[in-house]
């Protein structure tokens, strides 16, 4: 298959899978913006961020945070808005707090940054006083959770499911083994950190885990009956909403362009806003059997990355396949001239200028 990318960004082609067992082909192009400075909408960078395709971490898989997620999601219902970056005290002052918020059209987070902490102990536990800081990242990693196993008895040990990868959570463990230990970085605006033994909201702008709670139940049931009845197919109770890597607040309707984004406290300059560009972004399905589709991909991710100052989208279409992906001959992805469709249906060859058609005649 033939992939003419007609944009300046990133795109590439996978197979999903309907839950029906019916195959697709899976389109996503990718683009990376530089976040502009004067609040107006933002341009395509000279570097463009490849496509991922495998989810990536932030340390050990499966012990740490998802950084980014496989940019091949066979659908999304929803549009994330995904957000890595860290929590900035005021220009040119040291701060023990911070209140951060993200803003992308109508949807709006908040929560609070705090200083490295530890517990200390006393009587009981509790929360030593936040250190000042400059800056603080914000990621799952710092975000109330984690994996006590300080219980000799290995079936002792408990997870904090919502967030296995976060710090901050205790249940067996004794006074003088969480005496020091880290506390999260990131709480709730009106639900403080004090006590290792509470459920907390971890709070952070980045991807779940596809195996922490609630995501991996909509995975669905992989048992016995699914091994004997329905492998190597979905199961029947797999739900698409399992393709979403945001949390619950942070899906929303798909971008159309020119939505407003507001950073609170999360770049250098305390505030910043910009807009969503509108793109237009075509897909044209040229078939072995002559037949040609024309989809439009629809923004369903986009990831904001301050410290870098950028943003990346990812636009996306699939479609069903008959029989499987090698009866499409060549995709299109972006808008090509009118005269290379032309040239294409004659069986000719399309060149961009009279001087590109004279070189090509002298070779």
């Amino acid at each position: 298959m033939n992939l003419i990318n007609a944009t300046k960004m990133q795109a590439g082609y996978s197979m999903g899978m309907e839950p029906s067992g019916r195959e697709l082909l899976v389109v996503a192009v990718k683009g990376t913006f530089t976040i502009p400075s004067d609040g107006k909408e933002a341009r395509l960078s000279q570097e463009q961020v490849p496509l991922i395709d495998a989810d990536q971490f932030t340390g050990e898989p499966g012990f740490s945070a998802p950084l980014y997620e496989t940019d091949y999601a066979p659908k999304k219902l929803k549009c994330d808005v995904l957000l890595n970056g860290s929590a900035y005290a005021l220009k040119g002052r040291l701060a023990r707090i911070v209140d951060v918020e993200l803003k992308v059209g109508a949807m709006s987070k908040a929560f609070r940054a705090v200083g490295n902490r530890t517990w200390k102990k006393g009587m009981t536990i509790r929360a030593g006083e936040p250190e000042p800081f400059e800056k603080v990242r914000i990621s799952y990693d710092y975000a109330f959770g984690g994996i006590d196993n300080s219980h000799e008895k290995p079936e002792k040990h408990k997870t904090y499911t919502v967030n296995p990868a976060g710090r901050g959570f205790f249940s067996n463990a004794s006074l003088e083994e969480m005496e020091g230990k880290p506390l999260p970085n990131t709480e709730e605006l009106n639900m403080e950190v004090t006590t290792p033994y509470g459920k907390y909201k971890p709070m952070a702008f980045g991807s779940i885990g596809r195996g922490w709670e609630p995501r991996y139940k909509l995975a669905g049931t992989y048992d016995q009956d699914w091994i004997d009845n329905t492998f190597p197919f979905l199961p029947k109770d797999f739900k698409e909403e399992y393709y979403q890597a945001a949390p619950i607040d942070q899906q929303i309707d798909y971008l159309k362009g020119g939505e407003k984004v507001v950073l609170k406290n999360l770049t250098p300059e305390n505030l910043t806003k910009f807009e969503i560009p509108k793109i237009e972004m075509p897909v044209v399905f040229f078939y072995k059997d002559y037949e040609e589709k024309t989809a439009e991909a629809i923004i369903d991710t986009l990831v904001i990355e301050p410290d870098e100052n950028r943003f990346m989208m990812t636009w996306r279409t699939s479609i069903p396949l008959k029989k499987n992906m090698f009866e499409i001959v060549q995709i299109v992805t972006g808008k090509m001239p009118k005269g290379w469709y032309t040239a294409r249906r004659l069986g000719k060859t399309y060149y961009k200028s009279l001087s590109e058609l004279v070189e090509a005649n002298n070779e």
